[in-house]
């Protein structure tokens, strides 16, 4: 616990330091233990890293603090205030750090080699989990260690609020899936445990890849998933196999914006025309709302600023023009979706018969389980399940 507290403290101290002034690395560079370019080095710093400096000019060299604590020497001709396009970067080939402008991170990055990656609050494993990451994600890295055991900051930057710390070890060059699925289909039947984390690699780097990796993906793991005997498990696998057959096959854009087009929700006998009701219906159905609250809408999607809260609906309304549009519907025996004459979501469908029959028009995604969207025109639905049922249907309006 005094080890928590104390990177803490020196992390705030960071802070303070920052606040009153900025510097950056304006070449790739290392990070070295004394000041020459012939000492041993403890990482590798990528163009436009952050550093805190940490004493005055010395011959040439400054000291530094890197994004994840550790200190040591740069050459001062590589610090600045800012950075410009007329920088003359320096290239170290060695360097492991991915430049931006791929398809996958615009700036320095590199890859999340392990399923279910936990990145920290600070480099210390007790510290709080931030965020889960997985395999195939790109994370922000400007400077790394070359020690696999030490921490890196993939949050972007020194400031607290942002900072995520995970091992050196667990990040790298992109994964590549026919790899893993060779890695996979070499391993002995019975070593369980090391087919079930690969699978989970396997799986993971689907859903950041494209569509057709699914498939052969969850057949792998499903063989997993069969060993393990573990009953939820096995729901869980099967229910993303469907999904994962919908998303094969998934539906042109201009196709599910056709299908989608018509939609009209009946909110307690009353219909709605396409999202829009009138603010005196809505009044004389539902009676004075819940909670009344005016809300900040910078890209002017909503009908008004003034959001009326109920126990089951949230509705934009303008009260002068008499409108109010549907931005949030919780299913129950009174509401439900009208998205065709053929095509009704209301609280009997469960999860696995919604994939069944609109698997090829929504999509999803490991990050939000249960959890699907389906375009509709300049937004989309975001349509929510809770144990296996229809949960709540909420408008996304694109900005």
């Amino acid at each position: 616990m005094k080890k928590y507290h104390f990177i803490a403290a020196l992390l705030f101290c960071s802070i303070l330091l920052q606040a009153q002034e900025r510097y950056f690395l304006n070449s790739d560079t290392r990070l070295y233990t004394s000041t020459s370019t012939s000492a041993e080095f403890l990482g590798y710093f990528k163009y436009g890293a952050e550093v805190q400096l940490l004493s005055k000019n010395e011959n040439g060299w400054y000291k530094v603090k890197a994004d994840n604590l550790s200190e040591g020497y740069v050459p001062e001709k590589f610090v600045g205030t800012r950075l410009n396009a007329a920088d003359i970067k320096t290239v170290d080939n060695e360097n492991p750090v991915l430049a931006g402008g791929d398809q996958y991170y615009g700036g320095n990055h590199l890859f999340v080699l392990v399923a279910g990656l936990k990145a920290r609050a600070l480099p210390d494993k007790t510290s709080k989990i931030k965020e889960i990451l997985f395999t195939g994600d790109p994370v922000p890295v400007n400077y790394l260690p070359k020690n696999q055991d030490e921490w890196v900051n993939i949050g972007g930057n020194f400031d607290y609020e942002n900072a995520k710390f995970t091992l050196r070890k667990f990040i790298g060059k992109r994964p590549d899936f026919n790899t893993l699925i060779k890695e996979f289909d070499k391993l002995n039947p019975d070593a369980i445990a090391e087919r079930k984390t690969v699978a989970e690699r396997i799986v993971e780097l689907a859903w950041n890849s494209d569509y057709s990796k699914l498939a052969p993906a969850y057949q792998r793991y499903s063989e997993v998933v069969k060993q393990l005997n573990d009953p939820k498990l096995i729901a869980d696998t099967e229910l993303n196999v469907s999904i994962a057959k919908g998303l094969d096959k998934h539906k042109l854009p201009e196709q599910i914006v056709a299908f989608t087009q018509k939609t009209e929700f009946i909110l307690k006998g009353i219909k709605t025309k396409s999202l829009f009701l009138t603010q005196k219906e809505l009044v004389k159905t539902f009676g004075k709302p819940a909670k009344t609250a005016s809300i900040g809408d910078e890209c002017g999607v909503y009908l008004s600023d003034l959001f009326y809260y109920y126990p089951d609906l949230e509705v934009s309304v303008d009260e002068k023009q008499n409108k109010a549009e549907i931005v949030k519907v919780f299913i129950n025996e009174n509401n439900k979706m009208i998205l065709n004459a053929n095509s009704v979501l209301d609280n009997t469908i469960t999860e696995k018969a919604f994939i069944e029959k609109y698997g090829t028009y929504i999509t999803a995604s490991i990050k939000a389980p249960h959890s699907y969207s389906l375009q509709f025109e300049d937004s989309e639905f975001r349509i929510e399940f809770k144990d296996g049922k229809l949960f709540f249907i909420e408008i996304f309006f694109y900005c």
